[in-house]
């Protein structure tokens, strides 16, 4: 079912799951302009969107759509100019950097399109980053998602040693570490090969499947979007139109 550009911005909260369900994600009406020169830009126009747990939703749009700035504010990672996000009934928005900071730990993950490891550190390091800052140390669940991304070879291997699929499996294994409510993913097989790009996706939906993570990835590949249960279109800074998979 597609939607039409007029009863998108409407329906653009549509999930495939139970209507009665609370999501796990909400925001509403969110705008952000950003100051270029003497002129200001609006990126972002009136964005309401949610994502129920365990979803896994694409958004979509040509290079200057809006779409990574979406993200950045669904994450936290950004402030809306006006409107809000919650995050499991928590508006973040109401939130200082510190507790923020502590949300990120615990209830998100992220994979983004240049790997962000750490070069000092092992991929198990890499991998055990996010417990160690949150003081939660899980040796065994380090160990369980080295397993599962095929990288006992490379445990002890700084990110200079490994292939770019190599380092995004080790960056899709550190967002999955905490068990996260959801992980955010910004073109996470851009810099990837054909090859290499369907095994870290396969891997990421494999994962998701086992955690039960609700999973929102802004990305440029429709074959992406055809595993996902929602794709959002997004033009011009505004919802253009919301697709669920049958």
């Amino acid at each position: 079912m597609t939607l039409s550009n007029s009863t998108a911005a409407s329906l653009s909260t549509e999930s495939t799951s139970n209507p009665e369900q609370q999501a796990l994600l909400t925001a509403t009406h969110l705008n952000k302009t950003v100051q270029v020169g003497e002129q200001s830009l609006s990126i972002i126009k009136d964005v309401s969107i949610h994502v129920d747990a365990g979803e896994f939703v694409v958004i979509m749009g040509k290079s200057g759509s809006g779409k990574s700035t979406l993200l950045g504010l669904l994450a936290a990672l950004d402030y809306p100019d006006s409107g809000s996000v919650e995050l499991a009934g928590q508006t973040l928005s109401s939130l200082d950097e510190d507790a923020l900071a502590i949300i990120r730990q615990r209830e998100m993950g992220f994979v983004f399109q240049s790997f962000h490891l750490l070069p000092t550190l092992t991929v198990a390091e890499n991998i055990a980053f996010p417990l160690d800052i949150a003081r939660r140390p899980n040796k065994a669940r380090v160990n369980e998602l080295i397993d599962a991304v095929d990288l006992g070879h490379r445990r002890h291997s700084l990110p200079n040693q490994l292939s770019g699929g190599e380092q995004q499996r080790t960056a899709v294994a550190r967002a999955l570490v905490s068990q996260p409510k959801i992980v955010f993913a910004d073109e996470p097989t851009g810099n990837l090969d054909e090859q290499n790009a369907d095994q870290v996706m396969n891997l990421l939906l494999d994962l998701r499947q086992q955690t039960g993570s609700a999973l929102v990835i802004v990305t440029h590949d429709s074959a992406l979007a055809d595993m996902a249960d929602r794709v959002i279109t997004m033009h011009d800074g505004m919802i253009d139109g919301s697709t669920v998979n049958g």
